[in-house]
């Protein structure tokens, strides 16, 4: 039962290694949300994602990041799609994010880590880790070329510049977009990228056995400082779940200043509740009752093995 709640959303209702399951729900928030429009686009990008994450699409590697996989997109992309729920179920006198925009909003979620897998063009590279740094520009040139193959061109450019809210190569406030709604639509996509990651269930066995070697291979783990002497960040996959709660308190502030918050829609979403904010909080919790176990036994679950898959 235990492995089996692993593969499953903060609501245990969607299996988020299973593309379909993640597609079926989306589009039906979707479909409640504007039910004249047709999902076709949607549709074409949930294949096409899925196919790029296992090495079936021209021109891609399969993905080869055990952190950053198609779980992760997944969880990310339902994440969105429920944040705009909640938004659109309580928004009186604002502007509203339209069928079209949720789709922008949802097709860059599902490819905003694109830029972590390799192409058949790029210099050889031991892992997708070694662009964690520019993975984010990598994603906004995949995305101008995509969207028009996805009958979106006008909102190519748009996708480019949302991807950016997922990230730290651009600081949020210097993100160019046409209107404030679509500064709503980055920061919920922004939202959406870190508490579906710091809500999974085996977040913390990820960071300390997937996250940590990715550090690794980015040259993260590890820096210089001015004078060139080598400055130790994450000694360990162990360290890396210690200084957790510290990251936390960065990325809280990052939700309610650079993202305004907007990680709070999910509580209209779930009639109330916000899951993602109470399983997130158990992660911290515990990260911080076991950061005297230098070795962490207590960290036994098994995340969903999605390689190659």
């Amino acid at each position: 039962m235990n492995e089996r709640k692993n593969e499953f959303d903060v609501a245990q209702t969607v299996k988020t290694t299973d593309p379909e399951a993640v597609k079926a729900e989306v589009d039906r928030i979707f479909l409640e949300l504007y039910p004249d429009s047709k999902t076709e686009s949607l549709d074409t990008a949930f294949n096409d994602a899925t196919a790029m994450y296992c090495g079936q699409f021209a021109g891609f590697h399969a993905c080869d990041t055990a952190y950053h996989d198609i779980q992760h997109v997944l969880d990310v992309t339902l994440a969105m799609a429920r944040l705009i729920d909640g938004y659109e179920r309580t928004r009186v006198g604002t502007e509203r994010i339209d069928d079209r925009m949720f789709k922008l909003g949802v097709v860059t979620a599902l490819f905003h880590d694109i830029g972590y897998l390799r192409q058949l063009n790029d210099k050889p590279v031991s892992s997708g880790a070694a662009f964690t740094m520019i993975h984010v520009s990598r994603g906004a040139e995949f995305l101008r070329n995509y969207l028009p193959k996805l009958g979106m061109p006008d909102q190519a450019e748009i996708a480019a510049s949302l991807i950016h809210f997922t990230g730290y190569e651009q600081p949020v406030n210097s993100i160019k977009v046409p209107r404030l709604i679509y500064r709503l639509l980055g920061n919920l996509l922004g939202s959406a990228d870190i508490i579906a990651q710091m809500a999974d269930r085996c977040y913390l066995e990820k960071c300390r056995d997937r996250l940590y070697p990715e550090f690794v291979e980015a040259g993260i783990a590890h820096r210089q400082d001015a004078e060139g002497k080598r400055i130790v960040v994450y000694s360990s996959g162990e360290d890396l779940v210690r200084k957790t709660p510290g990251f936390y308190l960065g990325a809280t502030k990052r939700l309610e200043q650079d993202l305004g918050h907007g990680y709070h829609y999910a509580e209209p979403h779930f009639r109330g509740q916000n899951l993602y904010l109470e399983e997130l909080s158990k992660n911290i919790q515990f990260a911080k009752e076991i950061s005297d176990d230098p070795d962490m036994l207590a960290l036994r679950r098994q995340p969903p093995d999605t390689i190659g898959n």
